[in-house]
């Protein structure tokens, strides 16, 4: 028997059809399931309710049910506790989350009966220092960005690799991404697609005011600083794009790994190239319909 969280996005399973029917079904098949005890007491199951943190530490997965942005999001709060997360897609593209709803009772069948992998996607950490002094630190699995805000001019930034001045750009912004960030804004930016088991970091500026800007990749082991070097227009860092934090001239940027990782559970059915295909020709195709 396996302990198995469930963490919806309430915006997409607002009336918790979905979580409860996953509930059910796992209790019926002699599985323990762990819910926020709000939610649990919404579908009359009180007994199964527990904090947040609690059900990252007592589970041996957790499902997620939403979208990429809601993967993300409990990526980040349960980077410190190792626990895997299995994603179920209820929104749009879908490159982090595992099988669409559709696919979900089949897909529970692998994952009870131990049919799956787990990858370890690598995280980053950015820490902000104003006057040497550290104001805030954040880990992310995608991207940390650092963007002008909406009627702002273009930001200049000087850029360092360990320690070594690279160059000052003069862009809308710069976003700096993991493998697994590197199918999201990097690759709208301009930036390229790299496997998610490769260790590195991708800096790529957005929208450069200069013909040779084109992105860098670095090593896992890398360090990268980035100097917000105006203070006359209004800058922002942006974590995973659903985090922000306030930059003024001066501040200084560090971007490395961190000490954490994502664990993502993986049917053993799809490969990432396979993934690949699929999302993005579902993303350009002509006969999409919106």
């Amino acid at each position: 028997m396996s302990r198995i969280g469930i963490i919806p996005n309430l915006s997409k399973d607002n009336n918790l059809h979905l979580t409860e029917s996953i509930t059910n079904w796992l209790l019926e098949n002699k599985q323990e399931v762990l819910l926020n005890a709000g939610i649990a007491l919404r579908i009359g199951k009180p007994d199964l309710g527990l904090k947040n943190e609690d059900i990252f530490i007592n589970s041996d997965f957790i499902i997620v049910l939403g979208g990429d942005g809601t993967l993300l999001n409990i990526a980040r709060q349960s980077a410190y506790y190792n626990v895997p997360l299995f994603g179920i897609n209820l929104g749009h593209l879908g490159f982090l989350t595992e099988v669409e709803a559709e696919e979900m009772f089949p897909a529970l069948e692998k994952l009870i009966s131990g049919d799956y992998e787990i990858e370890k996607r690598m995280m980053l950490e950015a820490t902000v220092e104003t006057d040497n002094i550290q104001m805030e630190k954040s880990v992310a699995l995608n991207d940390i960005g650092i963007t002008k805000g909406p009627f702002s001019r273009i930001i200049r930034m000087g850029i360092y690799i360990n320690d070594d001045y690279v160059d000052l750009y003069s862009a809308d912004g710069v976003v700096i991404s993991s493998p697994t960030g590197s199918t999201a804004y990097s690759l709208s930016a301009g930036g390229p697609i790299v496997s998610p088991d490769v260790k590195v970091m991708i800096i790529t500026p957005i929208c450069p005011h200069i013909l040779h800007s084109r992105s860098i990749v670095v090593s896992h082991e890398d360090v990268v600083k980035i100097e917000v070097c105006q203070n006359n227009t209004e800058v922002m860092l942006t974590v995973d794009g659903q985090q922000g934090y306030k930059l003024k001239a001066g501040d200084i940027v560090t971007i490395r790994q961190a000490q954490c990782y994502t664990s993502l559970v993986k049917l053993k059915d799809r490969s990432f190239y396979q993934v690949l295909r699929k999302k993005i020709s579902e993303r350009w195709s002509p006969n999409r319909k919106f």
